[in-house]
């Protein structure tokens, strides 16, 4: 029941628990905090965070982390008496300048064996309505614990008296099983805050966390789709004959694969319904919420490609808004990872199948690229390195993640593909990027199982064993140095970006 939070809340506060989906729109509109589209969903700007404030995020380095988390990365450190003083300040503004506060119970983790209670104390109803949307029913057992969210997101704390970056905090303390989030409007760093934990946990139970979509066939064969934001985790997980076990954030166990929250956190930037029919369905009905997305004035119409606020565009629904899913969230030992990456540089192929050495090499690179217009001031083509796909959520060493991924190798017969979602024939700005029914092909092709007789080639500069040809897929279109107008382009490019992978993989230590 809800009374674990009675001396937490007192006072002259009205306490709203675990209230409907449409008490909390209803709520918002009230407050002007958000408008309806035409069919009914809930639209929010998040203000001057329209993603997340990866600088402003903090663990309390305590004897519950001091041996866990990775000291070395570049993760800011609170000591408890901080912690506890901006807990103090956060809920002294609550219960001064808030009224009316909303509880949310829920968990993370769809398998029982590895479930977390999330317990989140917000000031805001489209928060509340997030956290709802976003994350598992309660269950009554959680065995990794329970972990409560104070937010608010409204409170900017005195950066020079409490010593902060800014104003803004994410500050998780892993012995007293808090969250304070403060300073943000962003609905995904209560997602986040989450699987940052889930990910700091599992790995002391053998259970790799995955930053992934995953979805499995008719037959129940899995598919794991690993990657960075914008690569197409939410896209690939929710194709046509697949059923969804979850876009974003699952583990894998001897049990099997399971997912770890029970909504989506789609990008909307483009979306169509002729290529992601499901997910735009999805998104436009009431009950979703979507963040930073353009409507018509007199239309209500969302307009997916206006990027006037942000081309981080969201949108939150719950996994059975969703046509076809697997209701409990969990499947069986994977067929295939898939390992996406948006090569803006144009020199990946785009599929090829990874030795164990190989898979290796690249998880803990997590490689993929930025362009123009992705982040502020940035011009022209950056490659980005996020060792296993989610450094910023991965907060122990390389090496844990990294070697329960080679044991999971070694045990089970999983293949894993390295996928091209980006460009080809040139760099961003020259070239075209691949059209998402040419990766759906090459991916169902996989899925469905190679003929006996399919020859693979190595690739001349990365030694990626690239198939000669796929289900009705011209053969040419998967060798990269094919599709340049100057091999000898080609070759320069693609051996600069070797250059940075090596680079790259020499600064990750410790993987035996």
């Amino acid at each position: 029941m809800w009374e674990w939070w009675n001396g937490i809340l007192s006072g002259e506060i009205q306490i709203r628990v675990n209230p409907a989906v449409s008490f909390l729109i209803e709520k918002t509109i009230q407050k002007h905090s958000g408008m309806l589209t035409k069919d009914g969903a809930l639209v929010i700007k998040s203000g001057k965070f329209t993603g997340r404030a990866a600088d402003d995020k903090y663990v309390v380095k305590n004897e519950a982390s001091l041996h866990t988390v990775d000291w070395d990365g570049k993760i800011r450190s609170l000591d408890d008496d901080k912690f506890n003083d901006l807990k103090v300040e956060l809920l002294k503004k609550l219960h001064l300048l808030k009224p009316e506060t909303y509880v949310i119970e829920a968990s993370a983790g769809a398998d029982p064996v590895y479930s977390l209670g999330v317990n989140l104390i917000t000031t805001s109803a489209p928060h509340a309505l997030f956290c709802r949307q976003i994350m598992r029913q309660k269950k009554e057992n959680n065995p990794l614990g329970t972990y409560t969210i104070f937010h608010d997101p409204d409170l900017e704390f005195d950066a020079k008296r409490f010593g902060l970056h800014s104003s803004t905090v994410i500050a998780i303390n892993f012995k007293t099983k808090e969250i304070l989030i403060a300073g943000t409007s962003y609905c995904g760093e209560i997602k986040k805050a989450i699987f940052s934990v889930m990910n700091t946990i599992l790995p002391d139970y053998g259970v790799l966390p995955m930053h992934s979509g995953a979805s499995a066939d008719s037959k129940g064969k899995v598919s794991v789709f690993f990657g960075l934001s914008g690569t197409g985790k939410t896209t690939l997980s929710t194709d046509v004959g697949m059923n969804v076990i979850g876009d974003d954030e699952h583990g894998i166990s001897e049990r099997g694969i399971f997912n770890f929250e029970g909504g989506c956190y789609a990008k909307t930037f483009r979306l169509k319904s002729s290529e992601e029919p499901q997910i735009f369905n999805a998104v436009n009905r009431f009950g979703s919420l979507m963040e930073n997305v353009v409507l018509g004035a007199d239309t209500r119409e969302p307009d997916f490609n206006d990027q006037s606020i942000t081309e981080n565009g969201r949108a939150t629904y719950p996994l059975n808004f969703l046509e076809t899913i697997i209701n409990d969230g969990r499947g069986e030992i994977p067929s295939n990872f898939f390992f996406l990456s948006a090569d803006a540089m144009g020199v990946l192929p785009a599929m090829a199948q990874l030795s164990h050495e190989q898979a290796m090499y690249y998880f803990l690179l997590g490689y993929t690229a930025k362009v123009a217009g992705t982040e502020m001031g940035m011009k022209g083509v950056s490659a980005t390195f996020s060792h296993c796909f989610g450094a910023p959520f991965m907060l122990r060493k390389p090496a844990d993640y990294g070697n329960l991924l080679k044991d999971i190798l070694r045990k089970h017969q999983i293949k894993v593909w390295l996928v091209n979602t980006g460009w080809y024939g040139g760099h961003y700005g020259i070239g075209k990027r691949y059209d998402l029914s040419f990766t759906r092909a090459c991916i169902r092709s996989v899925q469905k199982g190679l003929r006996e007789d399919t020859s693979f080639t190595q690739d001349p500069v990365f030694s990626l064993s690239v198939p000669d040809g796929l289900d009705n897929i011209d053969g040419r279109l998967l060798k990269p140095h094919k599709l340049w107008g100057s091999e000898e382009e080609y070759f320069k490019n693609a051996n600069e970006l070797k250059i940075k992978f090596d680079e790259n993989f020499q600064k990750i230590a410790g993987v035996s």
